[in-house]
């Protein structure tokens, strides 16, 4: 059943929220290759939302 648009935001802001985390808990192990790939997948929500 397809979802509505607020519905397919909420998703996208819950996986931004997810990334956010794994970004502090990546700077804390100066990840930087995992950081950058948390970078990119931001921008990927970021396109879809806006």
């Amino acid at each position: 059943m397809p979802i509505n648009e607020k519905e397919f935001n909420g998703n996208l802001f819950d996986q931004l929220t997810l990334l956010e985390r794994l970004e502090i808990e990546a700077q804390k192990d100066n990840a930087e290759n995992v950081l950058r790939q948390i970078a990119f997948e931001k921008k990927a929500i970021n396109r879809k939302l806006y």
